[in-house]
Formats: C-alpha cells, structure tokens, sequence
C-alpha cells in the first residue's frame, strides 16, 4: 500500500512542486519515498513521485518508483497472486532480484502486454513506463479498491491516489463543483459514482477494471478489461453453498498474505466474523481484532463483539467512541480527505484504524462488498420476494420474511412484502428524504435515481449497480481514506474476482434460505464462527447516529457549526438552525445534518489549503 502521483507533459516539475507532493504524501508511504524523470523522445516530461508502506519484501529492493530494463514503475495495492505468478513468470525465462510484488507486475507487463492486468488478482492503481515503445500505462483494479485520479491542465496530465496530489504537483487549486455538492446533499452518498463527476471541476477518477495507453500528454482514452453479469448455472444450493465456500477460502488465504501482522475490524455482524473465522480457524493465522462500541442500544454491538472474540480466542482491542472534540477530530480528517466524509460510519472506520496503528499494525482486513454480492440489505429480501412470486410456497417465503427481516424494517414503503411486485421501477427508498433536503438550499437540486441495466432480474441487476456503480465505489474510496489517514492498508476480503464470478453463476433463488438473506456466506461461516451471529436476522456492522457523538444543543458547537461558511452559500442557515434544534429523531435526518457538517468542513478546509 502506497501513493503515487506523476506528471506528463511539455514542461518539468519544478523542485517546490514535488517537494509540495511529497508531503501531501507522507501518511500514505511513511516508509520511503522515491522520485523518477525522464524526458521522452517526442520531448516531453515524465514525472514518477512514490511513497511507501512496506507491506511484503521490506527491503529497500522493492522501493519505487522502481528500474529495469526499460521499463519503469509506481504502483500502490497489492498482487495477492503474486507467488503464483513469479512461478508462471520464471518458467517463462524471466529473473526476479525481490520477492515483493513489484517487480512482479513489471515482469508481467513485460510478459503480457496490457493484457497483464487479467492475470494479477489484488488491488492496484499502476503507472508504468515503457521506453521501449514511449508509453504511459495507466490502470486500475477491477473493483477499484486503490484509488487514481487524473486532472488535465495546463496542457499537462496528471495523475494520483488523492486529489490533493494534483494540486501539490501543478501548484493549481482546483475549484470546487457546487452541484455535486448539492447532489449529495440532497441524494446522498448513491449518487455520487453514477454522476462521473468530482467535487473538482475537471477532475476525474480513472475507472475500475480499465486499462489506458497514454502517447501523448493528454486525458486518457480507457479500456475494460473486466466485467461481470448475473449468468446464472443450474446448480444445486449444496453445489452453491460448496463453491461459495472453496472461493471465500482461497480469496481470504490470498489477502492474508503479508510480512507483517495483520488486524481485522471487526463488527456483532456476519461478514467480518466469517472472515475471521476463516482466517482463524481454517487458515491459521494470528490475527488480531479491533472493534468500536456505541453505548446507544439501537446500534449497541457489545456482547455479539465479546461472543465472537471468545469464541476465536484471538487478541482483540475494544474502542470506546470518544465524546469530545469531535468537530475538531472531524476537521482533521476531512482536511487530509480533501473532500467530504460521506457517512459518520467512516469517522468510525477512521477511529479503528488510529488504533490499528497505534498498535504497530499496517494491515487490516474489512469485509466491504458482502451485502453487494451475498444479498444484504433490507431492500434486496423484497426484490427476491418479487422474483420467487410465482413460487408454490410463495406465502411461506412472505411468512418467513415477517418473521425474520422484516421485524426490522423502518422504511414504511419497505414494509410491504410485496412492494416490488406492485411496483417493481420505483426506486424512491434510495433518495430517501430528497424533496425535503432539496428544500434546505438556496437553490433546489433534483435528480432522478437512475439504475444502469446490467440485467433482467431485479434483484440481480440491483446487486450490480450497488457493486459496480454505487455503494462499493464509494466505499471503498472512503476505506481507503479513512485507513491511509493513520497509515494503514485496508483489504477487502470479499471483492475477490473468482468469488464475485461465482455467485453471478448462482441461481437467485440459493442466495436465500431459513427466512434469512445472504444464506451462502451465512452457511460458509457454519462451524468457524458463533451460530448465534450467524442466524442473527438483524443487519449489523460499524455504525452510530452523529448525536452521540456531540451535542448539538451545546452553544459552542452551535456556534461552530453556524459561523460563516461558504456552505451558507448553498444551504439555507436559518433551516440548518432550526435543524440543529430539532429532535433529530428520524435516522434520514441525522444523516442530512452529518452531510450538512461533513460539506462544511470540507469548504473550511479547501478554503484554507494552498497546494
């Protein structure tokens, strides 16, 4: 895990430029940083800036931007396949000098082309140089798990893990896009990654699953070269169940590669307990696990968290959230995300990772990706209920949901077994609450949701546009962050490629069972973590509402939040006021007001930052 950033254009870097970068860099490669120029044939220049957190080979072999043969690289993520590979590779004549997967990607381009990217596994954003035939690569993984930004200016591309990267090195402050401001204050974090655009104008993310060939300074024209689609396979739910296992499995024992310890977050919940479990039990491996508490009942994991570390034996850390200076600690981290924090789960996720690392670790695992892919939200119980329709035992299955999920719906219109069956194209639930956040600004924002097509089968083709096109993407982007802000790799588990091809296999009809969603990861966690968490029907993970964290009736933090902003430049003050004051008791609200606060800091911040 790493940072890169680099330059391509008619004009150098000037030493303050990269200098400037280098240190927007430091959190994500405290262990070295490296820089590499050339000028090309054609006369332009080529900047490789690189930092490093030294997860596998720590020997200064591996640092980047790394030499050889023409060919040269920066490269942050991880090769999990990356033994596999050199093996491949060395039969193949090539000669390795690190046991890293650096030199191994090199290697493989070398091998493969641009098709080297359908032989690695893992998690990755490339910049490769190859002298040979004057060309930039530029790539990134198929789920987009490492980040790669790219900004055009000034008749020069650059290119980054963060947005600030490209700031530091064109010494240019980007201006902020209001309108994606407004797009997620009004719709939320789900419509942000179907919209293509940043919080910058001009900025743009490099596309998961893509790869590019770069001539010529210039926005790069992109590739696919992964996708996937629900296929499904006539296969029996023993079949299923014992595929999803074989995949979890290898996928788990391939990110526990590492020459350093590795931690878990983990949750009350079944993604993060099968992991460990899997790791624990199955695999082996030492693992220890940190987890955060919330004193408020409705999201109170305590005693499902202590079950589950007695059961695993494993070493473990329980965070308490703290109460105070939590407008200033979220300063801090919005200020090195250089955006706003999509939801206060991830100032959580932040919390558990300051302690992961002050703990010694840089590695943790995370099981984002698993409601996505297994079946995990509310919404997904009833768009399987509208498929599983013409089913003899169709009563049942209802029964089975009233008993079960659905006791824990609040979604009025969720609470309809047969909502998607009325009405199977309404989507209302995901823009919950849009009209009257639209009301809070100077300048009302409307925007339909609108689904991509990946499929016929609603639940299927809903699984995909969560996946690919809007909760994983943004995820993943706020994983990576809020791990990287305390120097810490993030792995997620569950967004393996064999494993996510699998389950497209997988009849829709396998994925639930016993009145219970997400049956094949609950089924593969039998016998390796408590049965007790796994027949748990309620939804958990890592969450709290903003009000335990401060309160908003205090006249300082009133203050705070109301004191002049370029946020009052879009949002309406006297209604945030009044907000503030209010009893906040629908979830929907709190989240408006945390996006309120997360959009204001961000201004503060970008307001004061000077690349």
């Amino acid at each position: 895990m790493c940072g890169i950033a680099g330059g391509f254009g008619p004009k150098s870097i000037t030493p303050d430029r990269l200098a400037s970068c280098h240190k927007l860099m430091a959190l994500r490669g405290p262990d070295g940083s490296g820089h590499w120029a050339c000028e090309t044939p054609a006369g332009n220049h080529l900047n490789f800036l690189h930092s490093r957190l030294s997860i596998v080979d720590l020997a200064e072999r591996s640092n980047q931007p790394f030499v050889k043969n023409q060919l040269t690289l920066v490269f942050n993520g991880e090769i999990y396949n990356h033994i596999e590979l050199r093996k491949e590779l060395e039969t193949l004549g090539h000669v390795f000098h690190t046991t890293g997967d650096t030199e191994v990607v090199l290697e493989a381009y070398r091998q493969w082309g641009t098709d080297f990217v359908t032989h690695m596994e893992g998690m990755w954003a490339i910049a490769l140089y190859d002298s040979r035939q004057d060309q930039l690569i530029l790539t990134r993984d198929r789920f987009g798990e490492k980040p790669l930004y790219l900004w055009w200016v000034d008749n020069c591309l650059y290119f980054g893990s963060e947005v600030r990267f490209l700031m530091g090195l064109s010494g240019v402050k980007a201006d902020v896009n209001q309108e994606h401001l407004r797009r997620f204050l009004v719709n939320g974090y789900k419509s942000l990654f179907p919209s293509e655009d940043d919080y910058f104008y001009g900025i743009k993310a490099f596309p998961a699953g893509h790869v590019a060939v770069v001539k010529t300074p210039s926005m790069p024209i992109s590739k696919p070269f992964w996708s996937v689609s629900y296929n499904p396979i006539q296969m029996t739910q023993d079949e299923a169940l014992e595929g999803t296992y074989d995949k979890i499995r290898h996928a788990i024992e391939l990110r526990l590669r590492a020459d350093v310890p590795i931690a878990l977050r983990l949750s009350g919940g079944i993604d993060s307990n099968v992991a460990l479990g899997m790791a624990v039990q199955e695999l082996q491996q030492d693992i220890t696990t940190f987890s955060v508490v919330e004193d408020d009942p409705r999201y109170d994991e305590t005693a499902s968290i202590l079950e589950a570390i007695k059961y695993h034996g494993c070493s473990h850390e329980i965070i308490k959230i703290p109460k105070d200076n939590f407008l200033d600690r979220l300063y801090g981290l919005i200020d090195y995300f250089g955006k706003p924090m999509m939801t206060i789960s991830y100032y959580l996720h932040a919390l558990v990772s300051e302690h992961i690392h002050n703990a010694g670790f840089k590695v943790s695992l995370g099981g984002t990706g698993a409601d996505e892919i297994f079946s995990g939200y509310y919404d997904h119980y009833l768009f399987w209920l509208a498929e599983m329709q013409n089913r003899a035992d169709f009563s049942d299955l209802v029964g089975g949901w009233r008993d079960s999920y659905g006791k824990f719906v609040r979604n009025p219109f969720l609470q309809d077994p047969e909502a998607f069956i009325k009405q199977p194209n309404r989507r209302d639930h995901i823009f919950l609450g849009a009209e009257k956040f639209s009301s809070f600004l100077k300048e009302p924002f409307e925007e339909r949701h609108h689904e991509k097509t990946f499929c016929e089968p609603i639940l299927r083709n809903r699984m995909l546009n969560e996946l690919l096109h809007e909760t994983v993407p943004v995820m993943l982007h706020e994983d990576d962050l809020s791990a990287m802000a305390y120097s810490v790799e993030n792995r997620a588990v569950y967004l393996d490629s064999q494993l996510v091809e699998f389950v497209s296999t997988v009849p829709s009809e396998h994925l639930f069972g016993n009145s219970l969603p997400k049956y094949l990861l609950r089924r593969a966690g039998k016998g390796i973590a408590p049965e007790s968490i796994l027949t748990n029907p309620r939804k958990q993970g890592i969450n709290a509402p903003v009000t335990s964290f401060v309160d908003f009736t205090d006249d300082e933090v009133q203050e705070a939040i109301l004191d002049d902003s370029l946020v009052y430049d879009i949002i309406q003050k006297d209604k945030v006021e009044k907000l503030l004051n209010s009893t906040l008791e629908l979830n929907s609200e709190s989240k408006f007001l945390f996006s309120i606060i997360s959009t204001k800091l961000f201004l503060d911040s970008h307001l004061a930052f000077q690349p």
